[in-house]
């Protein structure tokens, strides 16, 4: 059922509490402990740049979801939306759907994709369906990254909810999970953006 609409000016207490709690979650995953034992976590032994665990983490996803389909004509040419690079298995991992699944400009995706290169967790290799393209691939120093860096994130995640019921869990991960799935397919506009930045300076200027 779908919410009734609040009168003008109303402010949804609930609405607070969430908007509350994703930034508490925030705070916690970007703690600078975390992130530093993440890195320092690395397979080599040595620290791992956290745009490399990004990185990783996306080529990984990914190849999983079939990365982006080699378009043979503009009718199949593949979606700008990050949620359709699910093109089929057969499909390439390009820099561009790396930095569609960061959010991130392409020259900045191409610099932290050289970078995870550099550090030996990616590989870029010549597309076997066309040879001009290039298909980025995890080594196998980026799959023992990934296995490291997700073994960590679910010890954390079950410590955490060590005194949840499996049923509070399984109701956590099905409304998280919608509420993920709903930004990833409404995200918000620019247009929106600059819209709630307009009005918060005209009510400090107001005050």
């Amino acid at each position: 059922m779908a919410a009734s609409p609040m009168p003008a000016g109303h402010v949804d207490s609930v609405l607070i509490k969430i908007e509350t709690a994703l930034f508490h979650i925030r705070r916690v995953w970007a703690k600078p402990e975390i992130m530093r034992k993440l890195r320092e976590q690395g397979p080599s032994g040595r620290p791992v740049q956290t745009s490399s665990l990004l990185v990783v983490h996306a080529v990984a996803q990914l190849s999983s979801a079939g990365g982006y389909a080699v378009p043979t004509s503009p009718a199949n040419a593949p979606s700008s939306d990050p949620g359709d690079d699910a093109a089929g298995p057969d499909s390439d991992v390009t820099v561009g759907a790396v930095a569609e699944r960061l959010d991130i400009d392409p020259s900045t995706a191409s610099r932290l994709v050289g970078h995870a290169i550099d550090a030996g967790f990616v590989a870029r290799r010549p597309s076997p369906r066309d040879a001009r393209r290039a298909n980025l691939q995890l080594t196998d120093a980026g799959r023992r990254l990934k296995a490291v860096a997700d073994r960590f994130r679910r010890a954390y995640l079950a410590e955490l909810l060590a005194d949840w019921s499996d049923a509070e869990r399984a109701e956590f991960a099905r409304l998280l999970t919608r509420f993920t799935d709903a930004a990833v397919r409404a995200p918000m506009s620019p247009a929106a953006i600059e819209k709630i930045f307009t009005a918060a300076a005209a009510t400090t200027e107001a005050g």
